[in-house]
């Protein structure tokens, strides 16, 4: 081991297989099971323990090493490691050398051309020992050996392409194999497609208009493969500056077409396998023109209007007026508008007449037109107009007949009266149409009338129109006889004037008079005659205002306040009791006026009883008119009576002649009885 030849070193540094023994105390080393025919190759054993190593090949014996410098076939086959470690202990391992040669492919062409249509056959020829497996693949897909299909594998490893076609082109790989072994070889086989040159034409006739504005191209599609190459044969001498070739020479282009362009264009294609061509008829013709004696013409109402017109081109082309407007097609009778020897004739121009017209040229190689535009005054209005409170707004009906030109503006005309002149304004036609600064409530007539470029058109009707009179209503007006029922409220209401406009709603708003309170609000229909609250706050006062609305606005609010009292308190009282109390406090205040009068002016009920029970000789009475201070301790608290009774509203002085006499027992209809 330890004087080992250069090439044992070598193949120490090659190995890449290790066979083991059956207890894995010996082992081969190997380079590689398949090897080539005179290639060097070399077996070692390796064991883990002190021993004599022998070989054998297919079981004879081969020595101590397996060294072979130049592979045979004869090499091939299995070779045996024998190790004997001593005391009847041995042990051994066994290899697999195969010896091949090739695959080769020889001299087997790696490119074929073929003719499209015709069968195609691709030969790889491989050789090799042992036997050699060959495959076709394309696209790294396998090709069948299946009989009967267009391409195919056939026996003697022959690719076979029935009626090659385009896509048949491309590279094929013949992969060739030892049969059992992966050793392989493959070769790359490129097939190209050969297909003779066709032309094709897009048209075989192609018009075109004369002009120095115009260009025309011939389009030459060419097939085949090889790349055909393409040349041109002219029916005139080829110009550089006119004759304009692409890249490929597919297509020609011809600058500013003249008459003389006109014939036939030869377009060939060829390769290595043929020649194609075809002929491309270029029919050049001269445009129909059209040529008028004039291109507007503005004329009044009621003028005549003539146009002449002449075309000219290559056939002749037929001459047509066209009314625009309508699209109806003019000639010698269509009435007051018609067609003279190519001359338009329009008898007495009326403003629908107005517009554009078209002379035009029809020929078999195209048309051409010119286009007259004639002008007049617009057509008369149709209106609608409705008042406003200082103006009058007016609103067409129908959009006005222009007469051929845009309106630009209106004539709007206002008076009072019929002998007054017309006052007008002008408004532009993207204005509203509105008369300002009028009267209230004041009769107008009026009219407008439509303007253009050519002048003013008819006036509309006349309109008799009456501005209204007010903005908004007058305020309503809120009764004294309200009615407050517990916490509700109820107010009469009457609207005196709308303003010329009906009512939409009465707008109500209510709120408590004091500091921070919130307005609540309602509205009434405008047929209501009455405001009504309810769900009010005991004990408040309050605000209300209300307002009476129309289309123009809404009045000056009519304000009122009112309070709402405490709430009563629950009584358990009958209406007996009631009664009685009432009548004592009738009784209690009679008593008061008749003792008053009986003691101050000696007259009343009490009076009489106690004369009656007396006579003359009434207690007191003396004193009383002598005026003693024994007389006014027994009255005091008389005058504080009398001025009780002023205060509950007994009337109880007159006026005499300025002076207040006091009412006696003898005048008071109290004491007559």
């Amino acid at each position: 081991m330890k004087n080992q030849s250069p090439f044992l070193r070598r193949a120490l540094l090659l190995l890449v297989l290790v066979v083991y023994g059956t207890d894995a105390k010996i082992k081969i080393i190997i380079a590689k099971q398949d090897v080539l025919v005179g290639e060097e190759f070399l077996l070692l054993c390796k064991a883990e323990e002190e021993g004599d190593i022998t070989w054998q090949k297919d079981g004879e014996d081969f020595g101590d090493i397996v060294h072979i410098k130049k592979a045979t076939f004869e090499d091939a086959g299995k070779y045996t490691c024998l190790c004997d470690f001593g005391s009847g202990h041995n042990d051994s391992v066994q290899t697999q050398v195969y010896v091949h040669e090739g695959p080769s492919f020889g001299e087997t062409k790696t490119y074929h051309k073929f003719l499209e249509g015709k069968d195609g056959v691709v030969p790889c020829h491989v050789t090799g020992r042992p036997a050699v497996e060959v495959q076709w693949l394309r696209n790294n897909q396998k090709i069948p050996t299946k009989v009967g299909a267009r391409v195919s594998h056939t026996s003697d490893n022959t690719l076979r392409i029935e009626g090659v076609k385009r896509e048949d082109a491309g590279t094929y790989v013949c992969h060739a194999q030892i049969k059992g072994r992966p050793v392989y070889q493959s070769l790359a086989i490129s097939v190209v497609v050969n297909v003779p040159p066709k032309v094709l034409l897009t048209e075989k006739v192609k018009k075109v208009m004369a002009g120095s504005e115009t260009n025309v191209s011939l389009v030459c599609l060419v097939e085949g493969q090889p790349k055909p190459n393409i040349t041109w044969i002219m029916p005139r001498t080829f110009d550089p500056s006119r004759h304009l070739f692409n890249s490929d020479r597919s297509q020609l282009t011809i600058l500013s077409v003249a008459r003389a362009d006109y014939g036939e264009y030869v377009c060939s294609a060829t390769n290595e396998i043929s020649e194609d061509s075809a002929t491309i008829m270029l029919d050049v013709f001269e445009a129909p023109e059209v040529f008028v004696s004039a291109e507007q013409q503005s004329v009044l109402v009621g003028e005549r209007v003539s146009v002449s017109c002449n075309v000219s081109g290559n056939p002749q082309p037929e001459l047509h007026w066209l009314n625009k407007h309508n699209g109806q097609t003019l000639d010698s009778a269509s009435g007051h508008i018609h067609v003279v020897n190519g001359v338009l004739v329009i008898d007495e121009i009326l403003p629908s007449d107005g517009g554009l017209y078209s002379c035009m040229a029809v020929s078999t190689t195209g048309n051409a037109s010119r286009d007259v535009a004639i002008h007049t005054q617009p057509g008369p209005l149709y209106l609608s107009v409705s008042p406003g409170l200082t103006s009058v707004l007016f609103s067409l009906k129908t959009m006005p007949i222009s007469g051929g030109t845009p309106v630009t503006s209106f004539i709007l005309q206002w008076r009072q009266s019929a002998t007054q002149q017309w006052k007008e304004v002008t408004v532009p036609a993207s204005d509203s149409l509105a008369i300002t600064a009028l009267k209230p409530y004041t009769l107008y007539t009026v009219r407008f009338a439509a303007m253009n470029a050519v002048g003013l058109g008819w006036f509309s009707e006349t309109k008799s129109v009456r501005t209204l009179g007010i903005r908004e209503p007058d305020s309503p007006v809120l009764s004294n006889a309200i009615k407050i029922e517990s916490n509700s409220l109820t107010v009469p209401l009457k609207q005196i004037d709308d303003g010329g406009m009906p009512l939409l709603h009465f707008s109500i708003r209510y709120r408590q008079d004091k500091e921070g309170a919130e307005w609540k609000e309602m509205k009434l229909s405008p047929e209501a005659n009455t405001v009504s609250l309810e769900d009010l706050s005991f004990g408040s006062d309050y605000q209300m205002e209300v307002m009476a609305v129309n289309a123009n606005g809404s009045s000056i609010p009519a304000k009122m306040n009112f309070t709402i009292a405490e709430k009563p308190q629950s009584s358990s009282m009958t209406k007996g009791s009631v009664v009685g109390i009432v009548m004592v406090i009738f009784l209690v205040v009679f008593l008061m006026v008749d003792a008053t009068c009986c003691y101050r002016n000696r007259c009343g009920l009490l009076m009489s009883i106690a004369v009656k029970l007396f006579g003359q000789k009434v207690p007191g009475l003396k004193r009383l008119e002598d005026g003693t201070s024994n007389g006014d301790v027994n009255l005091k608290g008389i005058s504080t009576l009398r001025d009780s009774m002023q205060q509950l509203g007994v009337q109880t002085f007159t006026k005499e002649g300025g002076q207040l006499t006091e009412v006696t027992c003898d005048k008071a209809p109290l004491t007559k009885n």
